[in-house]
């Protein structure tokens, strides 16, 4: 569906991303419904499901590259620390080539595993645009409301709404405290013709709950019968275990059967994280970084506790689905990299860069490296310097205690004559 309100607002790449995903949820839409199925809710979970296994390589790699990094991460350390405190410009050239050459050494990139992350990024956003305004881009799920804005405007093509035609459910929409906010502003109809004025009307019909229906029925007293009959239609789509998916779980403090969605989505995920960070890099657990991950996963379920319960519980469903299918995932995805051998990895990693090195005309990278970019040698060469200055610093602790010994020889230390003898005996020492 060429949904252009949406994708103007969001620019150039989730636009197009957001009609591919929009197209796989319309497919599966079909595929529910030519069995007898029509349900919103599961073809959410199904979604998800494609989604994942279209991301699974994009996923490998992103893990691949931290598997690599828990075993580049003791000679980066040893970067880290011979250039900590030094802030000059010339200390941290020297240190960002040397943190080079060791990514070099393994044939990856300091970018390497951000890559994939830019890469599903827009993905992830596309696809809460598609859940978020399902008939937007489910043409087989936007044909039942589409029938409702023919019925209440007395038009049979949305190319023929004029300006204005949509001002009386908007009215509707304002008499009954519908909330006329989300990814876009929903409510905003002025100047609108066509297919935009029929694309935002349906947004507005997708906030009515089975009770509103009923009062929309009774608004438009002409139209009742398209009115109800499709939406039978619509509340058995968006009604999963009988959670109405158009709807927030938080209705007040009086509990109901939806908040299991933000509950589940808020375990599922703190499970799906600290499984993922088993596979992670070790880190000090005193460092910021390992404080700042500490927390992260304990904020991030909870915010999607949060957003689980004041979203519409569709974004709830695809949340806990995502989480699940992610953890299995993970599950699987731990047992492969535990079985990967890291030298044959490390040893395609180096064909690959030497490859694109030879396109450009550079000599091939070689696994191993001089002294100045080999981080295990300078890890060795700073743990020996480390050495020679405790010695150094324990031969004049030596010298210090020799020299107050032989001074305070024969006397009571810090008394009267003990410091009478110590220039007695300093001027004999240095007259032999």
């Amino acid at each position: 569906m060429d949904y252009l309100v949406l994708t103007k607002t969001g620019g150039m790449i989730l636009g197009p991303v957001s009609q591919i995903l929009g197209l796989i949820m319309d497919l599966l839409f079909r595929f529910t419904s030519s069995v007898g199925i029509l349900n919103i809710g599961l073809c959410i979970i199904l979604f998800t499901l494609v989604v994942k296994i279209l991301m699974f390589p994009l996923t490998i790699k992103q893990q691949k590259s931290s598997k690599l990094m828990s075993v580049m991460q003791p000679e980066l350390q040893a970067i880290q620390n011979k250039y900590k405190g030094k802030t000059d410009n010339e200390s941290m050239m020297k240190m960002n080539v040397e943190t080079k050459a060791v990514y070099e050494k393994y044939g990856t990139s300091m970018t390497g595993g951000c890559l994939q992350l830019v890469i599903q990024l827009p993905i992830l956003l596309a696809l809460y645009r598609v859940i978020y305004n399902i008939p937007a881009y489910v043409n087989s799920v936007k044909f039942y409301f589409m029938q409702v804005v023919y019925a209440i405007t007395n038009v049979s093509n949305a190319a023929d709404l004029p300006e204005g035609a949509g001002a009386s459910l908007l009215q509707f929409a304002t008499d009954h405290n519908i909330p006329l906010t989300g990814i876009t502003k929903i409510g905003d109809l002025v100047g609108d013709t066509g297919e935009v004025l029929g694309n935002k009307m349906v947004d507005i019909l997708y906030k009515l709950n089975p009770e509103q229906w009923k009062e929309l029925a009774r608004r438009f007293p002409e139209a009742a019968s398209v009115i109800q009959e499709n939406s039978v239609a619509i509340e058995s789509m968006n009604s999963f275990l009988g959670i109405n998916l158009a709807t927030n779980p938080w209705q007040g403090f009086s509990p109901n059967v939806a908040w299991l969605i933000p509950i589940l989505a808020g375990v599922s995920q703190w499970f799906s994280a600290k499984l993922m960070m088993s596979n992670q890099p070790q880190q000090d657990e005193n460092s910021t970084s390992a404080q700042m991950m500490k927390q992260m996963n304990v904020m991030m379920p909870l915010m999607s506790v949060f957003f689980c319960f004041t979203f519409p519980a569709a974004i709830g469903i695809y949340w806990v689905a995502s989480s699940v299918f992610q953890i299995i995932q993970q599950i699987i995805v731990n047992a492969y990299l535990n079985k990967v051998d890291m030298d044959e990895m490390i040893k395609k990693n180096l064909e690959k860069a030497n490859a694109k090195r030879a396109k450009k005309g550079l000599p091939p990278q070689k696994i191993s490296q001089n002294a100045t970019v080999n981080a295990k040698n300078i890890q060795a060469a700073q743990q020996r310097e480390e050495q020679a200055r405790n010695e150094k610093l324990e031969k004049t602790r030596q010298q210090v205690k020799e020299s107050n010994e032989y001074y305070n020889m024969d006397a009571e230390p810090g008394s009267l004559a003990s410091k009478a003898a110590m220039v007695a005996k300093y001027n004999e020492k240095h007259n032999k």
